[in-house]
């Protein structure tokens, strides 16, 4: 039996950069920063002071009863918003005429609220006028301020929970937190779902949100973030020699996925198709990849491999593109070492420049910019590329957007944890 083929029919995306995919996509192309000093908490002490945040986020557009989340955090928050307008795209909001149980959902969603300010107002009664230790003040504070709702809006399965909910996706439901390759790796196995015939559409992508106290904390403590703090809009800096970090952002895509003869079948808008899928484990270091890239080598000759494509096929890589030391070089190594001199031929460029790392979301959120990439043949730049850095020689589209014809798209994402995710999407061919 041949292989189910899959299709994307629906996109939507909140970003840093635009609250729909089309805003998001043509702030890319122009080369416009989303990052900016941080507004959710006051970050004056922090190492890092800046962030990419999603500005002016009204979920009312989106659901009928906003109280219904006003616990949840902004990982379901944002989620809400971006399925719905793939979902919508999708001609599949109300659409009774398709069984229920044929949607699912698979995300790659991030943990969700942090009561920080009340946790620090109850700790800080802990400890009575003589400095001592007073735990049921602490007891007596945390009932009163602390929401047991907020409990489980903290898991991250929640979040697919309420997307099922709020649409009525009643199939397969699941979740997964790979880090910084989540919502790609979502992608990828809701896919393998469809091929094998354990649905028919997929609801899939990822939504997070770590702009927070312990986020920002824990990023700086693992000396991750950049610090450049002088000017936040140029310290996402991918492949430039002078980067020192990456940018924390936020937000959420959302794709529907669907075996490609029932998308026909119902005339469903067809945006690309998924021809490859990659995933492997780097086996070596929590927050570090391998100086060889061995793990994303293997997870590209995997997508490449179960696409059928050749190395000439890629027209433009989507990279992880983190604009750290240690990914950047360790990406560009990946790619030398499967395309060998055909690398040099192959744009390739880093949309966390502008909007920085979405960390779970991510990777969706790239993949629909790679879709994009293709129906509109402009390939989003790489900016703030002053400083070539001899280790980093591809060509990494800089600082201006680039038309080109473009079929196949390599879209990597790589997780703390060594986690390595590799998508190719493709032009749709009937």
């Amino acid at each position: 039996m041949a292989r189910r083929r899959v299709v994307v029919t629906g996109v939507g995306m909140i970003t840093p950069i635009g609250h729909t995919v089309e805003e998001t996509y043509r702030n890319l192309c122009e080369g416009v920063s989303g990052v900016d000093l941080i507004k959710h908490f006051d970050a004056k002490t922090f190492p890092t002071k800046f962030a990419a945040e999603v500005k002016n986020y009204d979920l009312g557009k989106y659901v009928k009863d906003v109280s219904k989340y006003d616990q949840s955090g902004l990982n379901t928050r944002f989620a809400l918003g971006s399925a719905f307008q793939a979902l919508s795209d999708a001609n599949l909001i109300d659409n009774h005429s398709i069984d229920r149980l044929d949607i699912g959902v698979y995300l790659g969603s991030g943990e969700g609220s942090h009561d920080f300010h009340h946790l620090v107002e109850s700790t800080g009664k802990s400890v009575d006028e003589s400095m001592k230790l007073n735990v049921q003040n602490y007891f007596h504070s945390a009932l009163q301020t602390l929401k047991g709702k907020r409990e489980y809006e903290m898991e991250m399965h929640t979040t697919a929970g309420h997307l099922a909910e709020e649409f009525d996706l009643q199939g397969p439901n699941y979740t997964c937190l790979t880090a910084c390759a989540a919502s790609s790796q979502a992608v990828g196995e809701a896919t393998e779902l469809i091929r094998r015939g354990d649905a028919k559409i997929m609801l899939s992508g990822g939504s997070h949100s770590m702009i927070h106290p312990f986020g920002v904390t824990g990023f700086n403590l693992l000396t991750a973030l950049s610090t450049h703090n002088t000017d936040p809009k140029k310290a996402s800096r991918p492949f430039d020699l002078t980067r020192d970090g990456f940018v924390l952002g936020e937000g959420s895509g959302m794709v529907v996925l669907e075996e490609l003869e029932h998308a026909k079948k119902r005339g469903a808008p067809i945006y690309g198709e998924i021809t490859g899928y990659g995933t492997t484990g780097d086996a070596y270091r929590m927050t570090d990849s391998p100086p060889d890239g061995r793990g994303a080598v293997a997870s590209i000759r995997m997508a490449l491999k179960d696409s059928g494509f050749g190395l000439t096929d890629i027209d433009y890589i989507n990279a992880h593109g983190t604009s750290t030391q240690v990914n950047d070089s360790s990406e560009t190594i990946a790619v030398k070492t499967v395309f060998g001199e055909q690398a040099y031929k192959i744009p390739m460029s880093s949309n966390k420049s502008m909007h920085g790392h979405l960390i779970a979301a991510t990777g969706v959120v790239e993949m629909i910019s790679s879709l994009m990439t293709i129906r509109h043949g402009v390939l989003p730049p790489t900016i703030n590329y002053q400083t070539p850095d001899p280790e980093c020689d591809l060509d990494y589209v800089p600082n201006v957007a680039r038309q080109k014809p473009v079929k196949n798209v390599l879209s990597n994402s790589f997780g703390f944890g060594g986690q390595n995710i590799t998508l190719i999407i493709s032009r749709f061919d009937k």
